[in-house]
C-alpha cells in the first residue's frame, strides 16, 4: 500500500477497503443502518431531533413509520416553515409542549428569519413540558441554522457516511 500511494495515490482509498475486509470483515466497511428508535432513545422533552437533509433523501416516509409505530398518530403535529408559517409552529410547539405531542417542523431552512425566535423557544424548553412532547426538526445544512440547536440535539442523517467504519 505504501509502495501504491507513491504510484497511484488515488487507488489508496479502494487498497485500504480491500486491507479492512481481508483482515477485518466486509462489516467494517459497511455504513450503519438509520436507527431512528435509537435515535429517538438519546432524545428527551427538552432534546429537539434534527433531521440533517442532504441530496435525495427524505426521511419524512421513516419518520411516519415510527410515528405510527408507536401509536402518536393522534398526537402528531407538523408544519412546513415558509412564509408565514411562524405564528402556526409556535403555537403548535406550545400547545404541544402541555398536550405532550410531537411536532414536526420540516424545512426550517427556508424560514431563516424566523430561527433566532426558535432558538429562543428551544432555549427555554424545560423539564416541566409534558414527558411525551417531542420537537422533531428537518434542514438542510445551512450556515444560518442556530448553532445552539445543533450543539444541544440529537442529529441524524439517512445520507451514510462514506469510507470506514
Amino acid at each position: 500500500m505504501i509502495l501504491l500511494k507513491c504510484i497511484r495515490p488515488d487507488k489508496i482509498t479502494a487498497a485500504v477497503s480491500n486491507f479492512v475486509v481481508e483482515k477485518m470483515g466486509q462489516r467494517f466497511i459497511e455504513p450503519p443502518t438509520f436507527d431512528l428508535p435509537a435515535c429517538f432513545s438519546d432524545s428527551n422533552n427538552t432534546t429537539p431531533l434534527v433531521f440533517v437533509l442532504s441530496p435525495g433523501s427524505d426521511p419524512i416516509a421513516s419518520f411516519m413509520k415510527y410515528v405510527e409505530d408507536c401509536g402518536m398518530m393522534s398526537r402528531f403535529k407538523t408544519i412546513s416553515l415558509g412564509s408565514g408559517q411562524d405564528k402556526p409552529a409556535e403555537e403548535m410547539i406550545s400547545n404541544g409542549k402541555t398536550q405532550g405531542t410531537w411536532v414536526l417542523l420540516a424545512n426550517c431552512h427556508l424560514c431563516i428569519s424566523w430561527m433566532p425566535k426558535l432558538e429562543g423557544i428551544v432555549e427555554q424548553m424545560t423539564s416541566s413540558n409534558h414527558a411525551d412532547f417531542r420537537l422533531w426538526l428537518t434542514s438542510c445544512p445551512s450556515p444560518k441554522f442556530p448553532v445552539s440547536i445543533l450543539q444541544n440535539s440529537v442529529k441524524m442523517t439517512l445520507e451514510p457516511p462514506s469510507g470506514l467504519k
